[in-house]
């Protein structure tokens, strides 16, 4: 049977409204609420931030992740489990990987400031429609990059249930030349999340049904400090020699996990030379070749 085509997304464009920056680099709050009410969201106030999803879940006001405003709390790191895999495939479009409920993911990852932050790495794994997960190949895995806009979309299934666990999505994330971030990501109104053990409601996605499948939406922070009107974090140029001084030769050497890399670094990778093209902390899984946003072979 063809596989239902996932209906064209409307979260991708009102929310990028709801979180464009003012001309002097800023979010604005009052944008914030002027978006939510032309989705038709009707957001419920509490505290003075903003209550969609995540809020009408469990019973209770809960406190906004992320809310847009100085000094934001980094997203909540989660335990990576057991089906970790390094060297997904380069791709934000699985949901040819088997059948299930059409779902896409969409929202911006942001640093403490609430700017957005271009070429972050999300690397994206979840269990099939039965609940189970891929360890021998790459099903249902998948890395991306964060646009100029600091926003990103995956496009999948609903995952399935599998015993101990709520529904959820895993997700790895790194700034440029920053730590990685691992958690997870949740679904509002499942009968486990109550009993989930791992579950945090501050994970709690926006999602709303679609068709036969499912839109939801999240907005990231990772612990990245950013001063007001500051640009965002982004992939440089090489680097070329200035009056003060000259750039900072490239490290050479072989590839090493855990060392942080910066354009136009170089290094050998099983008998082949690579040049960096984004700053980043390299770490198992992003080797070279299976990264080329991140290495280009010389």
């Amino acid at each position: 049977m063809a596989r239902a085509t996932p209906p064209t997304s409307s979260f991708p464009r009102p929310r990028r409204s709801r979180h464009m920056p003012t001309p002097d680099g800023r979010i604005s709050r009052k944008t914030v609420l002027k978006a939510a009410v032309a989705l038709g969201a009707a957001p419920l106030l509490f505290g003075g931030g903003i209550a969609l999803a995540r809020e009408q879940a469990g019973g209770g006001a809960l406190t906004p992740t992320p809310a847009c405003h100085d000094g934001d709390e980094p997203t909540a790191e989660q335990t990576e489990g057991p089906y970790f895999k390094p060297d997904s495939p380069l791709r934000a479009d699985l949901s040819a990987d088997g059948p299930g409920a059409p779902l896409t993911v969409s929202g911006y990852v942001f640093g403490r400031a609430c700017l957005p932050i271009s070429g972050v790495l999300l690397d994206f794994w979840q269990a099939d429609d039965g609940g189970n997960y891929d360890n021998a190949g790459y099903t249902f895995r998948g890395h991306q990059f964060t646009d100029a806009q600091g926003a990103f979309k995956l496009t999948t299934i609903v995952p399935g249930l599998y015993p101990g666990r709520t529904r959820h999505l895993h997700v790895k994330l790194q700034a440029p030349g920053r730590p990685v971030l691992t958690t997870q990501l949740y679904f509002p109104g499942e009968p486990r999340n109550t009993t989930d053990t791992i579950f945090d409601a501050r994970l709690l996605m926006n999602v709303r049904q679609s068709g036969p499948g499912r839109e939801g939406s999240y907005d990231f922070v990772l612990d990245v400090p950013q001063a007001p009107g500051s640009p965002s974090p982004s992939p440089s140029p090489t680097p070329t020699a200035t009056p003060t001084g000259t750039p900072t030769p490239p490290p050479g050497g072989s590839w090493t996990p855990g060392r942080t890399y910066a354009p136009g670094d170089r290094v050998g990778y099983s008998g082949a030379s690579y040049v960096c093209l984004q700053a980043h902390t390299a770490m198992a899984g992003w080797e070279p070749p299976n990264v080329p946003a991140l290495w280009r072979r010389s």
